[in-house]
């Protein structure tokens, strides 16, 4: 019996890609691969990703009446031969790790400090926290650290954050937070699941406004033939305005996450991101070719 059309499918795809597509894809596409060369990813290691991922993604997102399609059917929805669909449905590609334990807990204490009131002061600022419990009980570096996690003891979260310059000793010996100097940690992995997560979900929300629903906010502000003094100076006000949105935001992300956590176990449960970026580049793309 021959298989039903599916309805997410867009009809217009059987006549092959639209030449826009093609173009916007490869645009898309450029830089990371520029990324993958410079670390050594060769063409036949990342077509053999993508050979999984389109399986992954025709068997997974692409169901009949929520029933697991045949290999057939993936090889006709995915374009990967039978054959290669039978192999990789039998020995799945590994799925997304969890994020890096520092990235977990670095990012849930620089969420709390800036995002709950009782850590910040009258101003919105963090407030300058005593180093230790018994100098500042329940408004201290140590019982914040504690109140994320009492895996990992705050002594040791301190002294990566001063060696890293996201906070600083005053000159009463408390933590002060240095919120622009807060960057994903140095070790790769972190490096890493930031990139992937930020991309990712940019892409998955462009991707889902180009095939129709209820669109996600994507929306940008770019000029050409700009001087290197003038991208400057866009550059600094970008970083100014994009971090006051993110700690606006982080206020409600706390609060959010404070109002929905007793809710029973079977809830529905969704999950939020908010992205700021800026870029610049030679307009005629010569400087990297991670720009054209």
């Amino acid at each position: 019996m021959p298989s039903r059309p599916d309805p997410r499918l867009d009809p217009a795809a059987a006549a092959g890609p639209s030449p826009a597509l093609v173009a916007a894809l490869r645009r898309l596409l450029r830089p990371l691969v520029h990324l993958m060369v410079a670390r050594g990813i060769t063409y036949p290691q990342l077509s053999d990703l993508l050979k999984g991922l389109f399986v992954e993604v025709a068997d997974g997102d692409f169901r009949l009446d929520g029933k697991a399609p045949t290999d057939s059917r993936v090889s006709l929805v995915s374009g990967v031969h039978r054959k290669d669909v039978s192999r990789l449905r039998s020995n799945p590609h590994r799925r997304d790790a969890p994020p890096p334990a520092t990235v977990t807990l670095a990012s849930q204490v620089f969420s709390r400090w800036l995002g709950d009131p009782a850590w910040r002061n009258g101003r919105g600022a963090p407030l300058p926290l005593p180093r230790l419990a018994s100098d500042g009980g329940e408004r201290s570096f140590e019982a914040l650290v504690a109140g994320v996690s009492s895996d990992i003891r705050a002594r040791v979260v301190l002294d990566d954050w001063l060696s890293r310059g996201l906070v600083k000793l005053d000159d009463r010996g408390r933590v002060v937070l240095n919120v622009e100097a807060f960057v994903p940690a140095r070790g790769e992995d972190d490096k890493l699941f930031y990139f992937a997560l930020h991309l990712h979900d940019h892409a998955a929300a462009a991707s889902h406004n180009l095939l129709g629903g209820d669109p996600f906010m994507d929306r940008s502000v770019h000029a050409e033939g700009l001087s290197p003094g003038s991208v400057a100076a866009l550059k600094a006000l970008a970083a100014e305005h994009g971090m006051q949105t993110l700690l606006a935001l982080n206020e409600a992300v706390q609060a959010a996450e404070q109002r929905d956590r007793d809710r029973p176990a079977d809830a529905p449960r969704e999950r939020f991101t908010l992205g700021v970026y800026a870029y610049a580049a030679p307009q005629d793309g010569t400087a990297s070719g991670a720009s054209s």
